[in-house]
């Protein structure tokens, strides 16, 4: 599959998700429904690589660093986002995640050893000065409180955790591990974090038989976390982890097209300039010239 094609599937999954997300929330716990959600696409994943002949025998060197990306990308990250929400809005909490595409420059080149381009930088703040221009509304409005400043502080831990999960990722990539098998085993060690916790956490392990639960929790399993993750890092191992988090820009306008459909959500003229900007972004970003280690989209 062409590289394109899966950085176009990563981006409109992923921003769905926070759509479906909404479903997620109330009745059932944050971290019970990570549970589901990643226990559920660890166990077809297995099914799949046990159907397609696929090896799932690794080392437990290897599997010490497939646990560490399901710690880093598949739970932990998850949950203090969760958590986060509680005092910061939507907008807010998407502005702070697409910074992810700037830890993911750093880390990459501290771990990796990977070259910064400065023109993926540029692209980068562009992308992220246009989520701000869109979501300036809710931006402008924050308060200086003890709760806004504990989410802000949650939420950029939560966005260090997955830019972390992303190196890991490529390193694992590195070093032959195939994403298949490595996300299989991964989202399995995620969902065990996840119930670990909560049984220590004394969290009540209850469903919610609605149709709109039941619905939401495949669709982030199977396309959320199987598809989405699986293209995405797909994406880290061909072009990089800095290009690829871009997309964590482009999630936030997915979602307000989808709110645009569905919740009535009014696109003003500053909303449609950082728009504009996130795409000049995206352009600076993905255009990058190549490297022996670094390709640019197919």
């Amino acid at each position: 599959m062409h590289s394109a094609s899966l950085y176009l599937a990563t981006v409109l999954i992923w921003g769905s998700t926070w759509f479906a997300i909404k479903f997620q929330l109330g009745v059932v716990e944050p971290e019970v429904s990570l549970v589901y959600r990643f226990g559920l696409a660890s166990a077809i994943l297995l099914l799949f690589c046990l159907f397609t002949k696929r090896t799932l025998r690794f080392s437990a060197h290897q599997h010490g660093f497939i646990a560490a990306q399901g710690l880093f990308l598949f739970s932990t990250n998850y949950l203090i986002f969760y958590w986060a929400t509680e005092w910061l809005t939507s907008g807010i909490v998407a502005l702070l995640f697409s910074t992810v595409i700037l830890m993911n420059i750093v880390n990459a080149g501290i771990f990796l050893r990977q070259p910064v381009h400065p023109r993926v930088v540029f692209g980068a703040l562009i992308g992220i000065a246009g989520i701000a221009a869109i979501f300036w509304s809710e931006v402008s409005t924050v308060e200086q409180s003890e709760s806004s400043w504990r989410g802000l502080w949650m939420c950029l831990i939560a966005t260090f955790s997955a830019s972390i999960g992303n190196i890991i990722s490529a390193r694992n990539q590195l070093k032959a591990i195939p994403v298949v098998q490595t996300n299989a085993w991964g989202m399995g060690y995620g969902s065990l974090i996840m119930l670990a916790y909560a049984w220590y956490g004394g969290v009540d392990f209850n469903y919610e038989a609605t149709i709109s639960y039941s619905l939401s929790l495949l669709y982030l399993s199977v396309f959320g976390s199987i598809f989405a993750f699986g293209s995405y890092l797909t994406l880290i191992g061909r072009i990089g982890a800095d290009k690829t988090a871009y997309a964590a820009v482009l999630f936030p306008v997915i979602a307000l097209g989808i709110s645009t459909v569905f919740e009535d959500y009014r696109w003003t003229l500053g909303a449609f300039g950082g728009f504009l900007l996130v795409l000049v972004g995206n352009y600076l970003v993905l255009r990058t010239k190549a490297t022996t280690a670094d390709h640019p989209v197919d």
